[in-house]
């Protein structure tokens, strides 16, 4: 409710109305662009791999484009991986990026072309791995002649299109409103939706016999219920803030004398759930490659073990996020250069010496956000996958952890952006009315 009166609101400011229509004009070239399908390509092979977990997550980072193998269907997945090794580059391994990580805004227009360099090239080689891997699962072809320039041709066609998917979510992300590549990816979300609507539709009302019904109506209010439950929980974390106080030393003229330092309850973010589902799914789509129809034992228990819809494949993939959580936590807050930042501003934490007994109070700090985040993560992650073997539901129909969390994530950072714009304007009308 209180996102629908913001958003009115938001539709009688002008320039904010512009904004939003903005925004949905570039959503919509890129839902259009998503059913252009790459020439040379049967797009229908791919629905035998519908339960591939690799394909889904896939189609999640491109904006549900992977469906139909679009132009589209890389997405921004390699921006969002360069993204991660350019940030992973700054932590004193590569000197360069240390160096331009120092430089402020020149330093970060350096790191940004190097992103899209290496996004490039990760697009590329992608593309043509992904495509010859999902040519090979198949047993329809996905290429009708895989030569080495049809492969070639399909790359360079995908890594066009992932590069214009990125320009329209830098589009956004300058003349609209919301960060654009979180937007991109939130509507192909929204598009899935009708769909797994349909099929709740077709598996509690059209497959089963009138005197069901009920049963029927039943297991869908708790389905809702659940859901909206989750979504609350999830909404609550994903908002919630450690404020560590600060203090200030050197004083200006109207500087206020404290201050507090904002740090999330889950500060990695979406991106251990990312990681650790690529380290789940990726093995699993080409164990099949490397098997090619032969029983090869150790190759099928290791799928077994990776599929995390089995009891033991599951306490893996939350294992995975836990561990991720902590390391993305440290890569995300650095507790040396916030240390050195808080010293350079004159300020400090109360009880709390400057300098290396800061360092330690904030790692302290990170690795108990981080154990609250890392169970927060995989309880979302998790919930959904029981919810569905629970309750009978098909593999399209649950809402993926990933998915919740970032639709969860854009919404409240699109109602804060929208909250901003409302307020500035209405600090420049009282600014005006005073003169």
């Amino acid at each position: 409710m209180m996102f629908l009166k913001i958003l009115i609101n938001a539709l009688k400011v002008k320039n904010v109305r512009n904004k939003i229509f903005f925004t949905i004009f570039i959503i919509l070239v890129f839902r259009i662009g998503t059913h252009i399908t790459v020439p040379g390509v049967n797009a229908k092979s791919l629905e035998q791999l519908s339960e591939l977990p690799f394909l889904n997550m896939l189609n999640l980072v491109s904006g549900n484009a992977m469906r139909n193998f679009s132009v589209f269907s890389m997405g921004v997945s390699p921006y969002i991986t360069a993204s991660i090794v350019v940030q992973l580059l700054q932590m004193d391994i590569l000197p360069k990026f240390v160096e331009w990580g120092k430089q402020g805004e020149v330093g970060r227009r350096k790191l940004n072309q190097a992103t899209r360099y290496i996004s490039l090239v990760l697009a590329f080689i992608q593309s043509i791995g992904i495509t010859a891997g999902f040519n090979t699962i198949s047993s329809v072809a996905l290429v009708k002649t895989p030569d080495v320039k049809t492969y070639l041709l399909i790359g360079a066609l995908l890594t066009t299109g992932s590069v214009i998917v990125t320009w329209l979510g830098d589009q956004i992300t300058d003349k609209g409103f919301g960060n654009g590549v979180s937007m991109i990816i939130f509507a192909g979300i929204i598009s899935s939706i009708p769909n797994a609507i349909a099929t709740i539709h077709e598996d509690y009302f059209v497959n089963v016999k009138a005197d069901q019904h009920l049963h029927s109506y039943i297991m869908v209010g708790i389905i809702i219920v659940a859901v909206l439950a989750v979504v609350f929980f999830t909404t609550f974390v994903q908002q919630a803030e450690y404020k560590i106080p600060i203090q200030y030393t050197k004083l200006m003229q109207g500087a206020p004398t404290s201050s507090y330092l904002p740090l999330k309850v889950n500060p990695a973010g979406v991106i251990p759930v990312i990681f650790a589902s690529s380290i789940t799914t990726i093995p699993s789509t080409l164990i099949p490659f490397f098997q090619n129809g032969r029983d090869v034992p150790w190759l099928t228990k290791l799928q077994e073990i990776l599929n995390y819809q089995s009891p033991l494949g599951m306490m893996i993939y939350a294992l995975l996020i836990i561990l991720f959580s902590f390391f993305y936590t440290f890569v995300q807050v650095n507790p040396e250069k916030t240390a050195e930042n808080l010293q350079k501003n004159g300020s400090y934490i109360p009880s709390v010496r400057p300098g290396r007994e800061t360092e330690e109070f904030m790692s302290s700090l990170l690795k108990k956000l981080a154990t609250v985040g890392s169970i927060f993560l995989a309880f979302i992650s998790l919930a959904p996958i029981a919810a569905q073997q629970a309750l009978n539901l098909s593999s399209g129909v649950a809402l993926g952890g990933t998915s919740l969390l970032i639709l969860i994530a854009t919404g409240i950072e699109g109602m804060k952006q929208l909250e901003g714009y409302l307020l500035k304007r209405q600090y420049v009308g009282f600014m005006n009315t005073a003169k």
